[in-house]
């Protein structure tokens, strides 16, 4: 019998198997400050090194001037905030005082940094063995790398580990994670090269970081976009900032207020090339009763009950005339919706030809919803009079029992669909998966946007079987119900064979 082959881990997975066992009884929503800060620090610590070494080649005193720091857009880190100077200490019964002064001290002389930075270290709730354990363990990230090398694997680190956090937070992970391959599909349709690229409810800046990836991906150059972001979440804020600043992204335009973007616009005067974004799905505390008369509502006042057409006309509201397009997630339910006069709003949308493409997503993407999901693609200054319809609901691949991903093939089946029929290069229908629709059939379906009523059924759905898959899954259940039985029973007699010895 042959062996079965070893999957090799890789070292995100070790890494993060070998921290989770560190966590003990530290929930994952105040873990991931806690591991995310030292990586962080770790990464500009290694970075302020690098440097410092080149500078003490002249003298000392150079090395230790912070103004030469910044000039080179890098951080300077304070003797005893530096991550030598706290592997020293990390035996140490006040290792986590340690780290809370250094993360002060690193504030103090980074403006940029100024309350973002995690000082919980010294919590109760987190020994010092624990902790001193933590650092090294960050401490053997990459050591075999060479140090430049080095900041790319501690850069693909703190992503990966954003994303299993929010997977094991679950809902409340949702609230500051965007799932990674549907931040990459939204990238990949709207292949922002050039100009500048806005995300009003921006999360921990995931759509940022894709964009700057995509860019380099493509040989582009990095300098071509300008970065916009608000967040409303103080605590998510402080992750997005962190987040930008290992991708090596300038974040000074990435602002924070408590009273989000409705109540205080943070970019009021913003013309975006492109917006990438996705909003709270139908938030009902969205401030609308305050917003009756906004100048953003130019195809209806949205309802006071749900934020869907707030959130639509504020990105329209933002977009450069020329061509600015936005591409966000919503609930499906925003393409059907005429509550409150939301079917209204749409159909002015529509009719002012803004709505360029539709996608339907596969069911369980997203950490903190079971809502139906589904993508639009807004252009202002559109040619094309057609509308593209995707039905991507039955791709996606699962990766537990609760969550699916689209791997990379499904990513590129939808990106290049969509690019074929924006530039006219070999587009075709597809039953059952895409489909151009003229203005003339959006409105003999009365504005409705659900791409399953535009793609029809696939030739394989048409030959469906109902009969034989119905008794299938009869079959199936049956047999479920009989193995619970039996399991039950004997849970049953092995309680009362329990009991008895207890008497």
């Amino acid at each position: 019998m042959a062996k079965k082959q070893k999957i090799q881990e890789s070292l995100e997975d070790v890494l993060w198997k070998s921290a989770d066992k560190l966590r003990k009884n530290i929930d994952a929503a105040e873990y991931k400050h806690i591991v995310l800060g030292l990586i962080f620090l770790r990464y500009i610590s290694d970075g302020f090194e690098r440097y410092y070494q080149t500078l003490l080649q002249s003298s000392l005193e150079e090395a230790e001037d912070k103004d030469e720091y910044l000039a080179e857009n890098l951080f300077f880190v304070p003797p005893k905030a530096r991550w030598s100077y706290l592997l020293s200490c990390s035996k140490l019964p006040t290792i986590g005082k340690t780290i809370d002064e250094a993360m002060v001290a690193i504030e103090q002389n980074n403006p940029s940094l100024k309350g973002v930075l995690p000082k919980v270290y010294a919590k109760d709730n987190l020994d010092s063995k624990s902790l001193g354990a933590l650092l090294d363990l960050i401490a053997n990230i990459a050591l075999e790398k060479s140090k430049e090398e080095s900041a790319d694997v501690l850069g693909r680190v703190f992503e990966f580990f954003l994303g299993e956090f929010a997977l094991a937070e679950g809902k409340q992970g949702g609230q500051f994670y965007t799932p990674k391959s549907v931040v990459e599909l939204l990238v990949s349709m709207l292949e922002p090269y050039k100009g500048r690229v806005f995300d009003p409810c921006c999360g921990s800046g995931g759509m940022f970081v894709q964009s700057e990836k995509f860019i380099k991906e493509h040989q582009g150059r990095i300098d071509s976009i300008s970065i916009y972001g608000q967040e409303s979440n103080q605590t998510t804020w402080r992750l997005a900032k962190m987040n930008l600043a290992i991708a090596k992204i300038d974040s000074a335009q990435v602002k924070w207020n408590a009273e989000g973007s409705f109540l205080q616009d943070a970019h009021p005067d913003l013309k975006a090339d492109f917006i990438i974004a996705n909003p709270p799905f139908n938030d009902s505390d969205w401030s609308g009763e305050l917003l009756k008369e906004d100048k953003r509502w130019k195809y209806g006042i949205p309802p006071e009950g749900n934020a869907n057409y707030a959130w639509i006309q504020h990105f329209i509201s933002h977009l450069s005339p020329v061509n600015g397009v936005a591409g966000f997630v919503l609930a499906k339910g925003s393409l059907t919706s005429n509550t409150a006069g939301e079917g209204e709003i749409r159909k002015a949308l529509i009719e002012d030809n803004l709505i360029e493409c539709i996608v339907n997503l596969p069911a369980k993407l997203f950490l903190n919803t079971q809502i139906p999901a589904c993508l639009w693609f807004v252009r202002r200054g559109r040619k094309k009079s057609q509308t593209l319809f995707i039905d991507a609901r039955n791709l996606g691949e699962p990766i537990n029992r609760k969550n699916k991903i689209l791997p990379p093939s499904h990513i590129a089946q939808i990106a290049d669909t969509y690019h074929k029929w924006l530039r006219d290069e070999g587009y075709e229908d597809i039953a059952g998966f895409c489909k151009s629709a003229s203005l003339e059939e959006i409105r003999s379906l009365e504005y409705t946007l659900t791409p399953g009523r535009y793609v029809g059924l696939s030739e394989s759905e048409e030959n469906f079987d109902f009969k034989s898959e119905f008794a299938r899954l009869k079959a199936e259940l049956e047999e479920q119900m009989r193995e619970e039985v039996i399991l039950n029973e004997r849970i049953r007699k092995s309680l009362e064979k329990i009991e008895k010895e207890i008497r």
